[in-house]
């Protein structure tokens, strides 16, 4: 009604009446565009207070884990201390094994001048003497047809 009203005072008003009709409308329309604006804001309000709790519960979720995890470095930190000083009480091996891997280091840099040149072919083999000078024996060549394969077995003849 107020619409019909209010187009038809967009006309010549004709008289006071169609004024105040006019009036009443606009402020009927005002008054229902403010409970809209009113729900709406009531809407708003609410969906902000659900997410605000749900953020307080993330919150505290998320300090909850973060003390569980800061409780469980500190207890790896204090088993890999006690593994560290157990290291480090651990007893040395004894003092003749130890002379003795360091005379076998030595002994092996010693030789090392003399296998080098055996290993990178350019002289003998470090054991045999000054007259040994022929080189050792190499193996037959292999009588198989296909190198890949294995020797066929010779045939046997019936006693």
């Amino acid at each position: 009604m107020c619409r019909q009203a209010h187009t038809a005072e967009m006309r010549p008003a004709r008289g006071r009446q169609g004024q105040t009709n006019g009036v009443y409308c606009q402020q009927m329309e005002l008054f229902e565009k403010h409970e809209e604006i009113l729900g709406r804001r009531a809407e708003l309000l609410e969906q902000m207070e659900t997410r605000r709790e749900k953020v307080k519960i993330l919150r505290r979720q998320q300090v909850k884990e973060s003390e569980a995890a800061h409780r469980r470095n500190a207890t790896l930190l204090q088993e890999l201390q006690k593994i560290e000083d157990l290291l480090r009480e651990k007893h040395l091996p004894h003092p003749n094994l130890l002379a003795m891997e360091t005379r076998y280091w030595v002994s092996v840099e010693e030789a090392i001048p003399a296998w080098e040149h055996f290993l990178l072919g350019k002289g003998p083999h470090p054991t045999d003497g000054p007259e040994q000078t022929h080189r050792r024996a190499r193996q037959k060549p292999s009588t198989a047809k296909d190198q890949g394969l294995p020797p066929r077995p010779k045939r046997r003849t019936a006693r």
